[in-house]
């Protein structure tokens, strides 16, 4: 990409410098009674967005072994914090809609009544984020191998899941390029 994903502008041309990383924030905030974010060697950089948005900040001190490690620490904190439960999600994307967020925690309340580990979006037949995860399926990442991926443990997991079909693009858009950012800017 060139540049710091978490923090790309957005909305695009957002007059009030909100980025993926606080916008994502801010719409977890009115769900949540706490957002941690995971950094890593960017840590600097997200720490004066996070702390100016009320959230937390851990650092990955080994992020060069990938996605799944950052996971991993960071939900190691939501338990030591206290918390039997996780929205994760990623920062290089969009926020999902509002209403994207109301639908998934519901269903993440009836999936619970049903022995389900965790909720995760679907667009158009495309698995997404942010997912909602239960204390069992935290305590699954974190018992998997750390050369596992998020995926890998998901697949492990699949008669604990349950897919929640929605109307967002935002859950399946992932940022890897300018150019897949400047297709969200149009």
């Amino acid at each position: 990409m060139g540049r710091d994903k978490a923090l790309l502008p957005w909305p695009p041309k957002n007059e009030v410098g909100g980025t993926f990383v606080s916008e994502a924030i801010r719409s977890l905030n009115a769900h949540v009674d706490l957002v941690i974010v995971v950094a890593g060697a960017n840590l600097e950089q997200l720490a004066p967005v996070v702390y100016a948005e009320g959230a937390f900040l851990v650092e990955n001190t080994t992020p060069e072994q990938g996605q799944f490690s950052s996971l991993r620490v960071g939900l190691q904190d939501v338990l030591s914090r206290g918390r039997d439960a996780a929205i994760i999600t990623l920062v290089d994307r969009p926020p999902v809609r509002p209403a994207t967020l109301e639908i998934l925690l519901a269903a993440f309340v009836e999936a619970l009544e049903r022995k389900k580990w965790a909720v995760v979006p679907e667009f158009e037949g495309r698995h997404g984020h942010p997912i909602l995860a239960s204390r069992e399926m935290l305590e699954a990442f974190l018992r998997a191998p750390a050369t596992a991926t998020a995926r890998e443990v998901e697949r492990t997991s699949q008669a604990f899941l349950e897919y929640v079909p929605v109307d967002d693009e935002f859950v399946i858009q992932n940022v890897d390029t300018p150019s897949e950012y400047g297709a969200l800017v149009e």
